[in-house]
């Protein structure tokens, strides 16, 4: 394909080449809310069937843990941003500053993540043979205090009374928990390797006010997985948030 410079041949202008890069994107990005809407309509499906499940499920998640990914994906659209705004006024230093900051804030978060599904993963949560969502009050480590398994295991007495297959529905929610967050983390993946491709742009000094397309569309794909997630913290974190 022929390219003059950063101008594709079957493109008139820069300017136009941006329309239609931007077209594109949000042509994109409206499948992937069809996407996920799919996984929120089964979600609040099953959460209306089994009410008392999912709030259980969601009581076992490290609200301190989702609260700081939040705030850190919050701070990396903030950053991303910034790093177009800078790439638009012509700051290469800034563009180059601002992307690397979005790329750490994110990997932050993806290793936040990681922490959380080990908690998961070590306390019999992951749905399947050994699903168990009784096993952290059965088998408290060091770091539980006494009292706060008092009171889950108290609770949890009154879910199963409420709903004796409450075993079973609470692998609903981990099974939409980890389908949800997982294929977010994977989009988020996806982000940051395009961030690294900009990075590595940014350090030729690529772009520039008249020439900073790919720096607006990755921004808008970095935004929507923000958003996303700004969706998945309360659903899935403060239902029945008690303490």
């Amino acid at each position: 394909m022929h390219r003059t410079g950063e101008l594709y041949g079957h493109f008139q202008t820069l300017e136009q080449q941006k329309e239609s890069a931007a077209l594109g994107m949000w042509v994109f990005l409206v499948t992937e809310v069809l996407f996920f809407g799919g996984l929120f309509m089964t979600y609040t499906i099953n959460r209306q069937a089994f009410s008392t499940a999912f709030g259980v499920g969601s009581n076992t998640l490290d609200i301190e843990l989702g609260g700081f990914n939040t705030a850190f994906l919050i701070m990396s659209s903030l950053t991303m941003a910034m790093a177009v705004w800078s790439a638009q006024v012509g700051k290469k230093q800034l563009v180059s500053i601002f992307l690397i900051a979005t790329l750490a804030l994110g990997t932050v978060f993806l290793g936040i993540k990681v922490i959380e599904y080990k908690q998961k993963f070590d306390h019999h949560l992951i749905p399947g043979h050994d699903f168990d969502v009784m096993y952290r009050t059965a088998h408290p480590t060091a770091a539980d205090k006494p009292s706060d398994m008092a009171v889950e295991k108290e609770e949890l007495e009154k879910a199963f009374a409420k709903d004796p297959d409450l075993n079973a529905h609470a692998q609903l929610y981990f099974s939409l928990y980890f389908g949800m967050t997982g294929l977010h983390a994977l989009h988020m993946i996806v982000g940051a390797g395009l961030l690294i491709w900009l990075i590595k742009g940014s350090f030729k000094g690529r772009f520039t006010p008249q020439y900073n397309t790919p720096v607006e569309i990755v921004g808008l794909y970095w935004h929507f997985v923000d958003i996303v997630w700004i969706y998945l913290f309360p659903l899935l974190y403060l239902i029945d948030r008690h303490r």
